[in-house]
């Protein structure tokens, strides 16, 4: 499989417009003497995917402050602001928040430099169907850039150009409506202009897996629709996996753990994921720029791997490993997903060993994560490094469920039955319109609450449900959510976003405080 390579060397790229002293740093390209060829156009490119690999994207900060705010996890650290996160404390000079938005940026900084400069090359230059699907990337990316900062912060700067002189390094709160119009128009712009797959694509790019795809930007549009409750939009989008253009591209793998290995990577099931590997490189991935030594590892397989094995930051809650026996398969086992996700002691199941050893007797009582952990992959834990494998951004399966639920709001009900059942069906469990057939509006909803959490555990994915669905502003669901996690009896109105870091309130008098800035 030939995979993208991230560890091209991004070129920091602005321009200096001070006439009082102009120095030419003789080892680094200006932005007037770089973005002259096409392989620079792809060179360019490479550099904003390299920006998806550091602690404060999905290297390790930002997937594990989703996971822990949500009711699937919870943190258990001696790094106490790994704790606080979750409980939706987080002070707003905390490390973690500003590394979340400073490598987003950084991705966003990136993305804009590549628009603007390729967008402007001629045919002389690059081939038209090349710069297309370069210019359709960086979109995308800056796209999803803004999605994850809109439902991590709420309201954010939206900068689209890069900086032309110091005036411009201050920019302003957007509205809440200029944010997600800015992702709509870029997922639309990267659905318009990627192909389906580079697999017959002219050009150094061909074949490679990993690159983002017509269908990555289509579900994530449609994942961005959802969010903000525009369902006849989001319809749209998802129908087109189903009856348009992107109708046979995708669909469930048969082994779920497949999904969460560095096995079966950039299968039929993914529309996007972030590619890391364990090998190369002597310097940490953590952040600034890239160099020639950079490794590609991503560190959540330390972070959550268990006790004695690795710094076991995070643990899943009792209450999604109870969810997960509440119902058995057609052939009387145990949801498999659960075992896929969690890692725990269970003579009858057979599950006795972790880390390829006997299970430590004083922490049987004890469960750990299992996805997103090496366990089972024969690999020691001796540094963070040893994490190899892609962290799944979007995956079928979320499309599928999403498409329900968007049915299901639309009052399309029995429609929405079928595409649960896909997802059910892979786990081996009984059929939906039989054990809970005519289920109103309300208690599907319910259901699909049900099946979200079973198929996403432990893949940042809760938190970001519960508050579009407005969970934590109803009595009765903030009351079952502080059942299912002792973290939400300390959530305070506003305080499930992250606050905007202090840092950048203390520098940018432009830039306005959050709801969880208190």
């Amino acid at each position: 499989m030939k995979k993208i390579k991230y560890y091209v060397i991004a070129l920091m790229l602005l321009s200096s417009c001070d006439d009082e002293l102009e120095i030419t740093n003789p080892n680094q390209q200006t932005a007037d003497a770089y973005w002259a060829t096409e392989a620079q156009a792809f060179a360019g490119v490479n550099a904003v995917y390299n920006a998806l690999i550091t602690d404060g994207t999905y290297q390790r900060t930002f997937p594990s402050f989703n996971d822990s705010r949500g009711d699937d996890m919870y943190g258990d650290s001696p790094a106490v602001y790994l704790e606080l996160g979750g409980q939706f404390t987080l002070p707003t000079n905390a490390a973690e928040t500003q590394w979340i938005w400073r490598d987003h940026y950084m991705l966003i900084f990136r993305a804009n430099q590549v628009i603007a400069n390729v967008g402007k090359m001629d045919a002389s230059v690059i081939n038209e169907e090349a710069k297309r699907r370069i210019l359709g990337q960086a979109y995308f990316l800056r796209g999803l850039a803004y999605y994850n900062l809109a439902t991590t912060y709420k309201a954010v700067p939206v900068i689209t150009e890069p900086p032309f002189d110091k005036t411009e390094y201050y920019p302003a709160t957007a509205t809440e409506e200029e944010l997600w119009n800015q992702v709509f128009s870029d997922l639309r712009n990267g659905e318009e202009m990627l192909p389906v797959n580079f697999d017959a694509v002219v050009g150094p790019d061909r074949g490679q897996k990993g690159r983002a795809t017509k269908g990555a930007a289509a579900g994530l549009l449609g994942k961005a629709y959802l969010y903000r409750k525009m369902y006849t939009e989001a319809e749209a989008q998802f129908a087109k996996f189903f009856s348009g253009p992107l109708q046979g591209v995708y669909s469930l793998v048969p082994n779920y753990r497949d999904n969460f290995t560095t096995t079966n990577e950039n299968n039929a099931e993914s529309l996007f994921e972030v590619q890391f590997s364990a090998t190369g490189g002597s310097v940490g991935n953590w952040t600034g720029e890239p160099s020639a030594n950079w490794r590609q590892f991503i560190a959540l397989p330390v972070a959550y791997g268990m006790q004695g094995k690795a710094w076991s930051d995070y643990q899943p809650t009792q209450w999604i490993y109870n969810e997960y026996r509440q119902e058995r398969t057609v052939d009387n086992q145990v949801d498999p997903r659960l075992p896929a996700t969690i890692l725990y002691y269970n003579e009858a199941e057979g599950n006795t060993t972790a880390y390829g050893a006997p299970w430590p007797d004083n922490i049987r009582n004890q469960i750990y994560p299992r996805k997103y952990t090496m366990e089972g992959q024969g690999v020691p834990f001796e540094t963070p490094e040893t994490g190899g494998m892609n962290y799944r951004v979007l995956r079928y399966a979320d499309i599928l469920l999403m498409y329900a639920e968007v049915l299901n709001e639309l009052g399309r009900t029995a429609e929405a039955y079928p595409y649960i059942q896909q997802v059910r069906s892979r786990a081996k469990l009984p059929d939906l319109a039989t054990v809970r057939p005519n289920m109103t509006i309300e208690q599907m909803r319910d259901q699909i609450a049900h099946e979200r959490a079973l198929e996403f555990a432990i893949e940042g994915q809760r938190i970001h449900d519960i508050i579009r669905w407005g969970w934590l502003y109803d009595p009765a669901k903030l009351a079952m959510l502080k059942e299912h996690d002792d973290d939400f009896n300390t959530w305070t109105p506003g305080n499930e976003y992250l606050p905007i870091p202090q840092s950048e309130l203390d520098n940018n008098a432009n830039l306005l405080p959050n709801p969880a800035n208190k």
